[in-house]
């Protein structure tokens, strides 16, 4: 087939202009795919909780380079903490702000230390670490990690319901035991600070009492035990249960453990009397 010369320049042109075309379209691609050297955080989630139970709990946050550092050069990436509810760099916790990318070394980490003495009392703080440097991070990816700072359990924080159920390790006196007894039936008690609940198998005899509990001042919750009926007998006659005259039964919300000083009696007078302890380990 012969082909006419006056459609060649027609039949070159569209030829170079699709070439141009394809060329453009790959360097497009590389600009979407290949985001630079950029640094993320590299968890999957962006939030997390950091609990400081003992004077040396810290909390890593790891941090990675999309890229490897060019051989015989090293990245600096600085970081930048900002916090919502008032937390002071220094004060309530200190940590990493650079941080220092060699060619063997793609990740690094970001070291929280909170100062435990802060947080014993409850306090709890948001804080947010980010790039320092707009150049050193891509929108696109992981740039912003948000941890959520507590101390240990504090005893303030109570939940009366997580009290509930069974205590394996309870003794009479230190000696007898362990043998299981349990909590039931939650009922609000006549305050926010106070709850109802029985108290089961006391005296490992089976014997159930309701019990008062009294949370409204932190670090000295009681429990009293009003005179009731156990619906047990001894000697002809009914015995009832209470806490011991003159006692202060005492709980802890972080430690689960209880200790309570009880009476059993009958009209004619005492019949026994002890110190029952509950813990779950």
């Amino acid at each position: 087939m012969r082909i006419s010369l006056k459609r060649l320049p027609a039949i070159f042109g569209f030829s170079l202009l699709l070439g141009v075309a394809l060329f453009s379209c790959s360097k497009d691609d590389n600009k979407i795919f290949d985001p630079g050297q950029k640094a993320f955080f590299t968890p999957t989630q962006s939030t997390a909780s950091y609990s400081i139970v003992d004077a040396n709990a810290v909390y890593k946050i790891p941090v990675g380079l999309t890229a490897p550092v060019t051989s015989g050069k090293t990245k600096t990436v600085n970081i930048t903490a900002t916090s919502s509810t008032g937390a002071v760099e220094g004060t309530q916790y200190s940590y990493t702000k650079t941080l220092t990318f060699t060619p063997d070394k793609i990740t690094d980490t970001i070291v929280v230390t909170g100062v435990y003495a802060q947080y014993l009392a409850g306090r709890k703080d948001v804080v947010k670490f980010t790039f320092t440097d707009a150049a050193d991070f891509s929108p696109s990816l992981n740039s912003s990690f948000t941890l959520n700072i507590s101390g240990p359990c504090y005893e303030g924080d109570i939940a009366f319901a997580d009290l509930l159920g069974d205590y394996s390790e309870t003794y009479e006196n230190g000696s007898y035991g362990p043998y299981t007894s349990s909590i039931s039936n939650l009922v609000p008690g006549s305050s926010s600070n106070t709850a109802k609940a029985t108290i089961n198998n006391i005296y490992d005899n089976g014997i159930s009492a309701q019990a008062t509990f009294d949370y409204s001042t932190v670090g000295a919750f009681t429990l009293t035990v009003d005179p009731q009926a156990t619906g047990l007998g001894v000697g002809g006659q009914p015995l009832f249960i209470r806490t011991t005259p003159g006692t202060t039964s005492t709980f802890s919300y972080c430690n689960k453990t209880f200790t309570i000083y009880l009476d059993l009696y009958t009209s004619g007078g005492l019949y026994d009397s002890w110190v029952m302890t509950m813990a779950t380990e």
